[in-house]
């Protein structure tokens, strides 16, 4: 979003369970016959008053378990809170999960993981009975294994004009609290999942903390508003896992129409610092390229000014692969930083096709509309490899990020595997309907990791995130809001009146939703 101007389809949790894998036992010969399988259950994250519950169901005969629905039920009073890869539902005490529409079939041999968020008190004794498709399918429960971050899954709009804020100062006066300890997750892709070192899936959930992108060109400072401990812990106390840095390339590579306090080594120095804060508190950090060069002065221009104090239809080639150069190099090695190679694309408004729109995406070079030469996505990627730094790198689509129609057909070449798409999802986006998500966003996060980087809307309300969260829960997509700023909620969607955490309206329906998750 424009500032004012101013996660394999099988998670890999697996390896805590002890799996107890039958014969189907059923009420027909005909049954047995011809289908075998096993379930698995564990409780991968127990917090005292709720868990993350992760079955796996294996096919173990020699033909594939289509339009698979598995049911269990608890002796206690678990209630159910979200769930994903999977449509849960609740009934009393039992559970049924559907196939998703994306991942309907079990082939023999394979596997597929399915997990859910419940509430309890009391005890919480694991399941002792499964069915798949009516059919018992035999019993299996695991150890806990220590807690992680529970998993939630993670949207930018077309740019709309906000005020631009007052400056805060970027450092607090008051004492700074001493850091928990902790340690972000170090990140890649194993098939559609972001999974840790010891290959359990990570769910991202968190905040944009915007301003770090204007701030610097237009002489405030480096930031906009307090970065300490403080200010982190804030944000921690809202159950987040991960924050997204917008970030200016004029500004990180010291170039001359920024003030030299802002620019340059200072900059790089205070990103650096911050991200190193981030990571104690146990957060995924997040480098999105937000502003850039290029004169644009066609359909949908932020501003027709060559230096990065707006956003652009794509990056320009002459900046963009020196800036991922440097980010690369500099956090080479820390895989709990992830790479958002470029905010919100919007070539489509340039282009006239929408094959010209997809190929400027990818192959940057001369496109149609734009009178610099881009630097296309696949050229970004290889910036980044190019220095042996293997992080996970986030790729929106066009239209702002929120078309991810043919991302997969464009999707770019990596010789290590860790692409995530990246969406953008707003109430006034053209892709704003659970139809479209499914019918666009599901396909796309059924083959690659989705985090949707922004999301949010520009009422002031949590309507729409009522719509929005859950579905997102369901498929197990990552999601990051827009944004940790004390701007004026009624002008953009702002989640805070104070950088002590105070929500505004819409921040307290996020608020409130990430508390649900546990």
């Amino acid at each position: 979003m424009r500032p004012p101007i101013r996660l394999t389809a099988v998670a890999a949790v697996t390896a805590g369970f002890a799996a107890v894998l039958l014969p189907l036992a059923g009420p027909s010969a005909a049954a047995t016959a011809t289908a075998s399988c096993g379930v698995s259950y564990a409780d991968t994250n127990d917090w005292g008053s709720g868990f993350t519950a992760s079955v796996t169901i294996t096919d173990t005969g020699g033909a594939a378990i289509s339009g698979w629905t598995l049911g269990f039920g608890y002796a206690g009073n678990q209630t159910l809170q979200s769930g994903w890869n999977g449509t849960w539902s609740q009934s009393g005490s039992q559970v049924t999960v559907t196939a998703p529409s994306w991942s309907s079939g079990i082939a023999a041999g394979s596997s597929y993981t399915t997990e859910a968020n419940f509430g309890y008190s009391g005890s919480n004794s694991a399941p002792t009975a499964f069915t798949v498709n009516g059919v018992v399918c035999g019993t299996g429960t695991g150890p806990s294994p220590s807690p992680s971050a529970s998993p939630t899954p993670t949207p930018t709009p077309t740019p709309t004009p906000t005020p631009t804020p007052t400056p805060t100062p970027s450092a607090s006066a008051t004492a700074t609290p001493t850091a928990p300890a902790g340690s972000a997750p170090q990140l890649h892709v194993s098939g559609n999942k972001l999974v840790d070192a010891t290959g359990r899936t990570v769910t991202l959930h968190g905040v944009n903390r915007s301003g770090a992108e204007f701030s610097c060109v237009q002489g405030t400072g480096i930031f906009d508003g307090p970065v300490d401990q403080a200010s982190v812990s804030a944000m921690t106390a809202w159950g987040i896992n991960a924050v997204r840095v917008p970030l200016n390339e004029d500004c990180w590579l010291g170039l001359s129409d920024v003030d030299s306090a802002y620019a340059g080594s200072s900059y790089i120095t205070a990103i650096k610092n911050y991200v190193s804060l981030l990571h104690q508190n146990g957060l995924v950090a997040i480098l999105d390229l937000h502003w850039t060069d290029g004169v644009y002065t066609g359909n949908s221009s932020a501003c027709s000014s060559a230096t990065a104090t707006c956003q652009k239809p794509m990056p320009d080639a002459a900046e963009a692969i020196p800036f991922w150069t440097s980010v690369a190099s500099t956090f080479k090695g820390d895989d709990a930083t992830v790479f958002d190679l470029f905010n919100e694309p919007y070539p489509d408004r340039a282009s006239s096709t929408a094959t010209q729109a997809w190929t400027c995406w990818r192959d940057g070079g001369t496109c149609p509309g734009i009178g610099y030469q881009v630097a296309g996505m696949q050229s970004m990627v290889n910036a980044v490899r190019s220095t042996g730094a293997d992080n996970v790198l986030m790729l929106g689509g066009l239209a702002y990020s929120n078309d991810l129609s043919q991302w997969l057909a464009y999707e770019p070449t990596d010789p290590d595997h860790d692409l995530a798409a990246s969406w953008h999802s707003y109430n006034f986006n053209t892709c704003s309907s659970a139809s479209c998500w499914n019918s666009q966003v599901a396909p796309v996060l059924a083959q690659v990791p989705l985090v949707t980087g922004e999301l949010g809307e520009n009422d002031c309300a949590a309507t729409y995130l009522n719509s929005l969260l859950p579905w997102l829960d369901q498929e197990g997509a990552s999601y990051l809001a827009w944004t940790w700023n004390t701007w004026d909620c009624s002008s953009g969607p702002s989640l805070i009146s104070d950088y002590s955490g105070t929500p505004t309206a819409y921040g307290a329906g996020f608020k409130a939703h990430l508390a649900s998750l546990g």
